[in-house]
Formats: structure tokens, sequence, C-alpha cells
């Protein structure tokens, strides 16, 4: 099997604190497409430490992160071709393996594409997680 994984792309950052001497804290809202389901888009808002380790890619970044996916166009694909539980993103969110990674589950009573992001970090007994669904629906005119 191949693996297809998303690459992300920044839409715009908000700053979320201001500090005087270095980088402000600041959420961040980043763009991917399914690698393997054409017409499906997910953003994710996350959390970006701020300071002067944030140009080096140096601070953990917190678990705190969003999850939405959507069609954006026709989706032809077969969804009983896909594999479920399939990892279609992951972005490393510090230098200590922490990351964000998501995957793609199949709802195939319903038709619908489930993705669900999940932080590797465990807080409070569990990781930090988001979840969004893509009812596959007809795409054009109507």
């Amino acid at each position: 099997a191949t693996l297809a994984f998303a690459r992300a792309d920044d839409l715009s950052c908000i700053s979320t604190t201001f500090n005087v001497l270095s980088p402000n804290d600041k959420v961040c809202v980043t763009y991917f497409d399914d690698p393997k389901v054409p017409g499906v888009t997910c953003h994710v808002s996350q959390a970006r430490k701020g300071g002067w380790g944030q140009p080096f890619g140096l601070n953990e970044d917190p678990s705190n992160f969003a999850l939405a996916c959507r069609q954006v166009g026709p989706i032809n694909v077969d969804i009983s071709t896909l594999t479920d539980d399939e990892e279609v993103f992951t972005e490393k969110t510090s230098i200590i393996f922490k990351a964000t990674r998501i995957y793609r589950m199949l709802d195939k009573k319903h038709n619908t594409l489930v993705y669900i992001g999940v932080s590797s970090r465990i807080v409070s007994g569990s990781p930090a997680n988001s979840i969004s669904s893509v009812p596959i629906m007809p795409w054009g005119s109507h």
C-alpha cells in the first residue's frame, strides 16, 4: 500500500498575546486536501507558542486544535476502496515528538467520511481530539 500524506499550507495566524521583546503567541489556520479523496479539504486551527524559540521551531506548541473538513468539489471515489482508519495527515508540533495526526474513518452505512484529529500528547489521561464528518453529496448544478 502506498502511503499518501497531505501537505498543509498556512492560511493565516491571529496573535493571541502581545510579547514586547519576542514573537507573539498565536492561533494559526492551515488547510490540506485529502490525498486520496479529491473534493475534500480540511482546515485545522492550532495554538502556537510565541517566544524566541518560535522562529527556530523549538517551542512546544499546545495540544489545542480544532478540525473542520468539508466537501469542496465532486467526490468520485468509491469509499469501499478506501482503507478504514487511514492516517491522512500528520504535523509535528514540537521537537519533543508531539504530533497532531488526522485519520480518515469510513461510515459506509451513511456514505460519510469521518476525520478525527488526535494529539499524541496525553492531557488528563486522554489525548486532545477533534472530529469532522463529510457526507458525500452530489456536486454541481441543481
